[in-house]
């Protein structure tokens, strides 16, 4: 199903009252940016749907969708554990310097002497700042995302991300 023109913003899990509203479990930040990407596209096992958003808010630590279509109980009931997945297209474009996690995955990460430290796995998000988790073989390096500090350059056209960091730490 979706290939790398999409990406997993959440998956739908419960529903909300009788009128065929849905519980969503967002991975957008904040979690009810969810609801301004239309349509969706749910995937399950080999299924794929495409369902228009309608309406919606947050609602506590979740969010509730109101989908096209999709009118009672019944209905809403049969997309659960459905993932969401929006087109890379419907995001705004970023600003300079300013960079989605899911471009960063798969980048090679270098020292400024040109050593190689592996490729980016994933990210995670700590609080104090986000922190790159770069992968060589069964090595795993945790390397904080500071701009102009630890992380020296992103040149996403050459999938290479240049670093200020001890290959022994």
């Amino acid at each position: 199903m979706p290939s790398s023109d999409f990406l997993n913003a959440g998956e739908v899990s419960g529903v909300f009252g009788v009128k065929g509203l849905v519980k969503v479990f967002s991975f957008t930040d904040p979690r009810e940016n969810i609801l301004r990407y239309s349509p969706w596209i749910l995937q399950k096992n080999n299924q794929t749907r495409e369902i228009k958003v309608t309406g919606g808010q947050r609602q506590g630590n979740t969010v509730v969708a109101e989908l096209e279509g999709v009118t009672d109980r019944d209905s809403a009931l049969a997309l659960m554990g459905w993932k969401i997945f929006i087109s890379k297209q419907q995001l705004p474009k970023p600003k300079p310097g300013e960079f989605y996690w899911v471009d960063l995955v798969g980048l090679k990460v270098e020292t400024q002497e040109g050593m190689a430290l592996g490729v980016i796995d994933h990210l995670l998000e700590t609080g104090a700042n986000d922190v790159l988790v770069v992968v060589d073989g069964e090595t795993e390096r945790l390397i904080p995302f500071l701009q102009q500090h630890t992380v020296l350059n992103i040149d996403l056209d050459a999938g290479l991300v240049i670093v200020d960091w001890d290959p022994d730490f």
